[in-house]
């Protein structure tokens, strides 16, 4: 069976975008187009390629533009749509983990940009974690003025710091989550890092998963890169 199928779906586009301005553009971040699809479609196309038939898509109120993108898509997949522009990266993550809490589910950020097979690749691998483990994207590639990084355990790939010191891997912001994410004490957190860093302190299980294709869509000069790579996965068929 199709690994994706055992989980539900999430994709966090509630970034403004703010760092893409500088290059000139004016919509939201998640309809940024690269190599012709807007990174909202990319995202989307990855969950349905893989089995995912419904999706839970979180964005802010001011992103009319993605709004009515996906009012005018055709499914697969189903799209369950949340409007809310919300504070921080952790109040993005927590109120969409929320919304699928339950089962197991995988959420990616819209600005991660991987291959269909490498997500397929993500799917299986976070299948076989225990069931009330947390899986992390992790890459190589560190291309990011602030990069998470993330040490594993090379016996059993479970992380052991994130945070602090560089190290060989770093995140790319894509997560596999158990039906029941922990509570820290009812703890609001100013950054999504911040919480996954206090849940590897914690001793909680949470484990690494190395992608080797993933890039980050933040900057202007992120999308020549990524333009490229997409270009590379098609010809080799790694989009497919």
């Amino acid at each position: 069976m199709n690994a994706g199928m055992t989980f539900r779906g999430g994709i966090i586009a509630a970034g403004h975008g703010e760092r893409l301005r500088s290059g000139g553009w004016m919509g939201s971040k998640a309809m940024l187009p690269v190599a012709g699809l807007p990174l909202i479609d990319h995202a989307l196309d990855r969950f349905a390629t893989n089995g995912l038939e419904q999706v839970s898509v979180l964005i802010n109120e001011s992103s009319v533009d993605c709004r009515n993108h996906i009012a005018a898509r055709r499914p697969p997949p189903s799209i369950h749509l949340i409007i809310r522009t919300t504070p921080s990266s952790f109040a993005s993550f927590a109120l969409l983990a929320g919304w699928l809490a339950g089962a197991r589910a995988v959420i990616t950020t819209v600005d991660a940009l991987m291959p269909a097979a490498e997500f397929a690749r993500f799917l299986v691998a976070a299948a076989q974690l225990p069931p009330d483990a947390i899986g992390l994207g992790l890459t190589r590639h560190v291309d990011d003025e602030a990069p998470l990084w993330a040490e594993m355990d090379p016996a059993d790939g479970r992380i052991r710091r994130l945070g602090g010191a560089p190290a060989a891997h770093v995140t790319a912001g894509l997560y596999a989550l158990p039906a029941q994410m922990p509570a820290l004490a009812g703890e609001e957190f100013p950054r999504l890092r911040d919480y996954l860093a206090r849940l590897v302190d914690e001793g909680h299980k949470v484990y690494g998963i190395d992608l080797h294709q993933v890039l980050d869509v933040d900057r202007p000069h992120d999308l020549v890169q990524a333009e490229r790579a997409v270009s590379s996965w098609s010809v080799l068929g790694g989009d497919l």
